[in-house]
This record gives C-alpha cells, sequence and structure tokens, in this order.
C-alpha cells in the first residue's frame, strides 16, 4: 500500500505550488493506493475500456475473467477463438490488439521485468509500438503499474472533468492542461490521483470553491 499524508514531502511540495489542489487535497486527505501486481492483466483491462466507461469496461472485463475460468493469462487468452473474444461484448478492433498484445508476451518482445528498468520516455515509446496500446494506455500503465510520478493523463476523460471543476475553466488543450499542471512537476502522478479521488468520491458533484 501506497500511502501520501500531509507530512509527505511530495504534498508539501504541492500545496506550497497550488493553492486549488492544496485545497482539494485537504478536503480529501490522505492517498492510499495499492499497485496492481499483474501488469498484463492491467493491459488487457485498459485496452476492453478504451473509449468505454469505467462501468462499460469493468463489465466486459469481468465476462473476459470468466472466459478464462478465473484468471487472466496469456495462455488462456491464445486459447479463445475471436468469437469467444467477441462475444463478451468486444469490438473487432479490440480482438486484434488483445491479440497482438498477448503474442508480444508469449514471444517476449514485451518483457514487463525490462520495462521496470526503463525511463518514462523510453516505456512509452516501447508500449505504443504496439497495437492496441496509445498514449492514453501507456500513460495508465506509467501510473499505475509502474506508479511514476510524474505522468500528466492530458487525454484522460475522468482527468478532464476533474480539472475543469478544480480550475473551473473549459479550456482543456493539451497545452493549457500542461501549462496550468507545470507546476505541479515533478509530483504531476500524485496530483493528477488527487483529481481522480474528487470525481471518485462525488465531490465534483458539488462546485469548488476555494475560500469556502
Amino acid at each position: 500500500m501506497v500511502t501520501y499524508n500531509e507530512d509527505s514531502p511530495e504534498i508539501i511540495f504541492l500545496c506550497k505550488k497550488d493553492k486549488r489542489l492544496a485545497k482539494l487535497i485537504s478536503t480529501i486527505g490522505p492517498l492510499q493506493y495499492e499497485i496492481p501486481d499483474d501488469p498484463y492483466e492491467f493491459l488487457i483491462h485498459e485496452i476492453i475500456e478504451q473509449m468505454l466507461s469505467k462501468k462499460a469496461g469493468n463489465q466486459i472485463f469481468k465476462r473476459l475473467v470468466t472466459l478464462c475460468n478465473g484468471k487472466i493469462h496469456p495462455l488462456a487468452i491464445s486459447k479463445l477463438t475471436d468469437e469467444q473474444i467477441k462475444s463478451i461484448g468486444t469490438a473487432n478492433s479490440k480482438v486484434l490488439f488483445i491479440r497482438c498484445v498477448t503474442n508480444a508476451v508469449i514471444e517476449k518482445s514485451l518483457d514487463f521485468t525490462e520495462l521496470e528498468k526503463m525511463n518514462d520516455v523510453d516505456v512509452f515509446n516501447k508500449l505504443t509500438s504496439f497495437k492496441g496500446i496509445g498514449k492514453w494506455t501507456a500513460n495508465m500503465y506509467l501510473m499505475f503499474v509502474l506508479n511514476r510520478l510524474n505522468i500528466l493523463p492530458t487525454n484522460d476523460a475522468a482527468f478532464i472533468q476533474s480539472y475543469k471543476w478544480l480550475y473551473k475553466t473549459n479550456d482543456i488543450s493539451e497545452n493549457s492542461i500542461r501549462k496550468k499542471c507545470n507546476k505541479w512537476h515533478p509530483y504531476s502522478s500524485i496530483a493528477s490521483r488527487y483529481l481522480y479521488q474528487a470525481l471518485d468520491t462525488g465531490l465534483t458533484k458539488e462546485e469548488f470553491h476555494l475560500y469556502k
């Protein structure tokens, strides 16, 4: 379990740099999260969830788990037919993406242990070299599996929704977000996790007030 609280150097830094984020951190309190222990399963889940709501993605993923007799594994996936994978509600393109990633893992051209040794840019470039893994999926992997601390998910719908709420803006261009959030460097991932928490806990349903 990874934990950040008001005494953590990272939280102290972020609170000094961004008063709106500081208010959000104060409201939410300590940040705690676990790191996924199966990178392959995480990637398959993210591929399924691409362009879908979290709820819909989770439902389809659970069906895939059932097809694999309770455990997502490259060999289990490789034994499924395309029709079986499509039967759970996945698009044809995602069947191809799942196949590509699965084959890469089996053939060891995608080695999760090697990714741990790479810097953020190299991990990003390696992951996005595989069909079906784009910018969004690579950033999610960097943040949630490798626990890299300076990832800014500028193209993630949940992040953007919370960002608009926190900063009272409709300007969500990548350049604008990066300029606004540059102050979070080198802890963009931690700040982003707080924005996710704001959405998950329902805080974004009410207007944000800095001084209330």
